[in-house]
């Protein structure tokens, strides 16, 4: 498993600087004012850090950006890297210029100098988040980012502030692992056992096989995984930090290992990402590890539904009829459309065993909400304003973007089948709204609830502010900051 890069905080010693090896960080405001250390370090480098912060270089950065002074004369670091932020930025601008450092780190060590800031927890978590890497499956030599030293006015403060942080960093960094992996590592078992694991840090970890989920009558999850070899699981994770007895939020996610479409096959080119479609089971899971680690003071149960979808002689074909276990019946247009049949029958078990105080599934779930929002914001629907707010909210607190999208029994018509009680697809137009119409009809009508389309921001093909390309751990943050700030103490 990936972890975030150590960071050490440390009171500032300007003398240090001289004999500061590998790189060195220093955080400017944006009137390029230094401090005493500041200083003291452009004395060093014979005020060659003083003429680039009175230069149009300087100026044109913006807070959060940053510019390196490779081989400095004067001091024995290869580069100082100059980042620029306002003296009182807010939360994502911090973690901007944290990030800035983070994408910089090389093997040698990195000092970062933070003596004029505030945000240094932030800036740390930033840094920790851009620094991850993913190189389970390289060989020969790996690039490991060198020990990192922050030094700041206050350091015990910052450390306190940070600790909750670098629990979280935990959880993204898990989630993006998950999500990385190829499908021939992380199959079904793998990807259990890993939940399994996890009871070392105090979460409950209950798996279910598929004898025991035939026997709850989950006919349209099992019908999803029945064309492959890997055995269908559901594992559900409770952690239980809150008062003893309050009902817990419910959080669901789809877990789809790969995705060939089964019978209704994808098309060739772009199919190798298919291993992402289990991201939202892994935002389930990196939420559930932070929960732990931190020892959240809540009460919230993570279900993941993990299969794969293959084409079989076994597998599930168009025009089949499926049972879900709420006992409504399901005529599958297109085998490709499997993440909500798979959502059905947990969110359903979910309700039907932990009566949860609200509830929340997350899948890489259409291509439709893409074609929508792009990559920037996943798609938001919810039958309930008030909790769909507090999301909303918290996921701007963490710069996660988030877009709410309309519902309407008009959408209802297109579900309509000739056979069944429903179709699991209901056309191209709308499809991202028709996809949670469908999950709509497994909510209780007493559920608050809310479904969270990842498809476009689960992994990217270029890099974001905090993350290389590939998975993001969205969703993490969000969730956990939720989690705080309404079902907490």
């Amino acid at each position: 498993m990936s972890h975030p890069v150590p960071i050490q905080f440390q009171p500032v010693d300007a003398a240090a600087l001289a004999d500061a090896a590998g790189r060195i960080a220093l955080i400017v405001d944006e009137a390029g004012k230094l401090g005493p250390a500041g200083r003291k370090l452009d004395k060093l480098m014979r005020g060659a850090l003083a003429r680039f912060l009175g230069s149009e270089s300087f100026g044109a950065l913006k807070s959060g950006d940053s510019a390196d002074l490779a081989y400095p004369a004067g001091i024995k670091a290869d580069a100082v890297q100059v980042v620029k932020l306002d003296r009182k930025p807010d939360t994502e601008t911090a973690r901007k210029a944290g990030a800035a450092i983070g994408k910089a780190l090389s093997k040698t060590a990195t000092l970062v100098l933070a003596e004029n800031t505030k945000a240094a927890a932030d800036i740390s978590f930033g840094l920790a988040l851009r620094a991850y890497g993913f190189t389970a499956h390289k060989t020969g030599e790996q690039t490991v980012p060198g020990p990192v030293t922050l030094m700041v006015a206050e350091p015990e403060k910052v450390a306190s502030d940070a600790a909750p942080m670098a629990a979280l960093a935990e959880g993204v960094f898990f989630t993006r692992d998950l999500v990385n992996e190829p499908a021939n590592i992380l199959t079904t078992d793998d990807f259990a056992a890993r939940l399994a694991a996890m009871q070392e840090l105090g979460l409950e970890v209950e798996i279910l096989e598929e004898a025991d989920l035939a026997k709850l009558g989950m006919g349209a999850l099992l019908g999803v995984g029945q064309g492959s070899e890997a055995p269908s699981k559901v594992v559900v994770m409770q952690w239980n930090g809150g008062k003893a007895g309050d009902a817990p939020l419910a959080l669901i996610g789809k877990g789809v290992v790969f995705d060939t479409g089964g019978i209704s096959i994808k098309p060739a080119g772009g199919m190798e990402e298919m291993t992402m479609d289990m991201g939202g089971a892994g935002v389930v899971a990196g939420v559930m590890r932070t929960l732990a680690l931190r020892k959240a003071r809540a009460n919230v149960v993570g279900i993941v539904a993990l299969v794969e979808n293959m084409p079989d002689g076994r597998a599930q074909r168009p025009g089949d009829v499926v049972r879900s276990m709420k006992g409504d019946t399901i005529e599958v247009i297109n085998t490709d459309a499997e993440g909500r049949l798979v959502l059905a029958d947990v969110m359903w078990y979910a309700q039907e065993r932990f009566k949860p105080v609200g509830m929340i599934d997350l899948a890489t779930l259409t291509g439709a909400i893409i074609v929508a929002l792009g990559h920037e914001h996943t798609g938001v629907f919810s039958n309930n304003d008030a909790f769909c707010d507090q999301f909303l909210r918290a996921a701007r607190s963490e710069g996660e973007g988030a877009w709410r999208l309309p519902m309407g029994a008009a959408y209802d018509a297109k579900l309509k089948s000739r056979i069944a009680d429903m179709m699991n697809v209901g056309g191209r137009d709308g499809g991202a709204i028709t996809a949670a119409q469908f999950l709509q009809r497994f909510v209780k009508p007493e559920t608050p609830w809310i479904h969270l389309d990842i498809a476009g921001t689960a992994l990217l093909k270029g890099d974001s502010t905090l993350a290389p390309k590939g998975a993001t751990g969205w969703g993490v943050m969000a969730l956990n900051r939720l989690i705080r700030d309404q079902y907490e103490g």
